[in-house]
């Protein structure tokens, strides 16, 4: 194992990975904050706000295997950087909007595109060229990014909605993206450690050239139907289709409005948030670390079925807390699942993210990780908008929690089911065969 330098340019990429996704996805994952002021600018109802989140998640969705195949050909630092600047000006540009529909065009369409180029599968690409060595641990601490924009941007957007109102707040959010995390990505960020004259963290040089020998017979056309035919690639969508529904689709847009439903004050609620946030964070950053040692399908299946243990907590905010024998209130309960599924919120990513690696090494990670983000925004789509019309048709969220614990239930067998990797990866011990 040869390291060029004491201090690898990986852990840059890294950080600025980590940041790019704090500052694109904590912006992202506001939304829920912003809801029901609109609610109130353009006297719409929750299931019409909601629709401008299903837009928002659409277009991110179907933007993702595209964004695959302009990584390959432009590489990392342009779409990531160029994404951020998209986001940043079409969220100062929502300064200007008077009515929902520009708002679906702005937000849901536009800003959405920029959200889709910077995201996960570009911070994936970016530690799978960089890292060798710890690549789960990376992509754990890559994926607590978003996560880390969840915890400072999403109370932080609240405070400064409740201080200065929606319009000074999406001034703030994308002049810091424009004029501050762009600049830093457009600078800094290299998409192949060749750029540097390095090698990937914990790769030797024989190896780099091997890696290179490989990338170069790797398959270029992949058609989404011959991956569907492949038990290995569908039974990792749908879990992940059921991750984009119960986490940034149902949780992170509807839980602000959640609280306030149940009448749970705003600082309660911003606490909910930031515990869930906190927690995400550790979460995001040990499963990482597990998935570098441990079987990352077993590991799934925990995550999801734990997930829906979590969700049974709101059906006890609902339905009195005191007939369940908790003798914790509304409030108390909320902050208990702010912290459990914060745990399990994110960390699915990274055991995720490695499975496909191992399960597809022949092919492009950009083109495939595009297509597990699609069901993933897909299924962020409809768990944004479903539970804000279903709250229209029956007032209130609870056939919404419901099928979330039917889906992430599945999604646990199906991960269950999935095959092992062969080359799967232990604690490491060196002894003589």
């Amino acid at each position: 194992m040869v390291h060029n330098t004491k201090f690898h340019y990986a852990w840059i990429i890294l950080a600025l990975s980590f940041v790019a996704l704090l500052s694109a996805q904590g912006v992202r994952l506001s939304f829920g904050a912003f809801m029901e002021p609109w609610e109130g600018e353009f006297s719409a109802s929750r299931g019409t706000i909601s629709l401008v989140a299903f837009i928002s998640y659409i277009v991110f969705g179907v933007s993702q295997p595209f964004i695959g195949r302009l990584i390959d050909r432009f590489g990392v630092r342009v779409i990531f950087s160029t994404s951020v600047l998209i986001i940043g000006l079409s969220t100062i540009a929502t300064f200007f909007v008077t009515s929902p529909w520009q708002l679906m065009l702005i937000y849901g369409v536009i800003g959405s595109i920029g959200f889709g180029g910077a995201s996960n599968v570009a911070g994936s690409v970016a530690i799978t060229n960089w890292f060798v060595e710890k690549k789960g641990f990376a992509i754990g601490l890559m994926t607590a990014g978003s996560a880390g924009g969840q915890l400072l941007l999403v109370p932080l957007s609240l405070l400064l909605i409740t201080q200065f109102g929606w319009k000074s707040t999406v001034l703030v959010l994308g002049a810091f993206l424009t004029f501050v995390v762009f600049p830093l990505l457009y600078i800094f960020l290299r998409t192949h450690p060749s750029e540097k004259n390095l090698t990937p963290l914990g790769e030797s040089v024989e190896g780099e050239q091997a890696s290179k020998e490989q990338k170069q017979k790797k398959v270029q056309g992949i058609s989404i139907f011959t991956l569907l035919r492949q038990k290995n690639f569908l039974f990792l969508l749908f879990p992940f289709f059921v991750c984009g529904v119960t986490t940034s689709g149902m949780i992170d847009t509807h839980l602000i409005p959640f609280a306030q439903y149940c009448g749970i004050t705003p600082g309660v609620a911003g606490a909910a948030v930031s515990l869930l946030a906190g927690f995400n964070i550790f979460g995001t950053i040990f499963s990482g670390y597990l998935s570098d040692r441990y079987n990352c399908k077993n590991m799934l299946a925990f995550l999801y079925g734990s997930r829906a243990l979590t969700i049974v907590i709101l059906l006890f905010i609902i339905h009195n807390p005191a007939a369940f024998g908790f003798f914790l209130n509304e409030s108390y309960l909320l902050l208990l699942f702010g912290i459990s599924f914060g745990i399990v919120d994110f960390a699915t990513v990274a055991p995720t993210v490695k499975l496909a690696t191992e399960y597809f090494k022949q092919m492009s990670v950009g083109v495939i990780l595009g297509w597990l983000y699609l069901s993933h925004q897909i299924g962020s789509a409809l768990g944004a908008y479903l539970p804000g019309l279903l709250f229209d048709l029956t007032g209130g969220y609870s056939s919404s929690f419901i099928y979330a614990i039917i889906l992430l239930v599945a999604a646990s067998c199906f991960s269950f089911m999935l095959p092992s990797t062969v080359h799967h990866v232990r604690p490491v011990q060196h002894s003589a065969t």
